[in-house]
């Protein structure tokens, strides 16, 4: 049995700064790993089937990207092993859905990265990362497993070693539309570019935050809220606001005057927890 955390992510900020001719957008962001995710373990198969068990998220299998991730890798790692045995993946949700925290795509990477080493590993990090761009932007980058300045679709890295501060993470009760966002007219797409070794936190925002706030009043509130607290920004395209603290006692406390909402507390860790689980193995 193989055990590992999907951990969430933060972008600690976003900004669009052009559009491509493929219809998406190049981005600049700086992404951090937190201590806090779900779950993930998996148990090699006597057959070939690929039995995913998934109790907590209500995505069907045919949709879940983690059985997506699993059959997609199979199917790659098949044309360099004689023998592959399926296995048996159990997921552990933990982490909201639809929250920036990037979940599923953390999900998908878990599932890359531990079916991989189930199997002796016959593909690469850089394989795995560039399969796991054919599941979504946001899966590379759990696969690279180090905080990074990320540019392009989000899946062209640069590490970066920043603070690891206490974040409590607080979901609005919203559910928002990724690509309704993107669509949208109001959302800035000409950000200046920032240098990879000199921007700075003071510098930059996430360009989805206005239009969130102004499209979902409930997240403005809540940002105003945390606001008096601490440092607070949306992460990814939404809905979760997160807040920095310098001690996990302080951002506990402040915890404790959200009682209403989804929320957790957690630390920014420079190195995946996927990364540094599987070293133990």
């Amino acid at each position: 049995m193989l055990e590992l955390p999907a951990p969430a992510k933060l972008n600690l900020f976003l900004h669009i700064v052009g559009r491509r001719d493929d219809g998406y957008h190049n981005l600049q962001t700086v992404f951090q790993f937190l201590d806090y995710g779900d779950q993930l373990s998996f148990k090699p198969r006597d057959d070939e089937q690929l039995i995913l068990v998934d109790k907590d998220s209500g995505i069907a299998n045919a949709d879940n990207l983690v059985m997506k991730a699993a059959k997609l890798l199979y199917q790659q790692a098949k044309k360099r092993c004689a023998h592959l045995p399926g296995a048996d993946i159990t997921l552990t949700k933990r982490l909201p859905q639809g929250a920036g925290l990037g979940g599923g795509s953390s999900d998908a990477a878990t599932a890359l990265v531990g079916l991989n080493y189930l199997w002796n590993q016959p593909l690469t990090q850089s394989e795995l990362e560039h399969l796991g761009l054919q599941l979504g932007a946001d899966v590379p980058i759990f696969v690279h497993g180090h905080s990074a300045f990320a540019e392009g679709v989000g899946e062209r890295f640069t590490d970066i070693t920043i603070d690891t501060p206490y974040y409590l993470v607080v979901k609005p009760k919203v559910s928002i539309s990724t690509a309704a966002l993107f669509r949208h007219p109001a959302l800035q797409r000409d950000c200046p570019l920032l240098n990879t070794d000199s921007w700075q936190q003071a510098d930059t925002c996430n360009v989805f935050e206005p239009v969130v706030c102004d499209l979902y009043p409930e997240v403005a509130k809540l940002r105003d809220r945390l606001l008096q607290y601490a440092p607070t920004r949306l992460t990814g395209s939404g809905a979760c606001l997160f807040a920095r603290f310098d001690s996990l006692d302080a951002a506990a406390q402040v915890q404790r005057q959200f009682s209403e909402l989804q929320s957790f507390v957690a630390q920014g860790q420079n190195r995946s927890p996927l990364i540094r689980t599987l070293t133990q193995y």
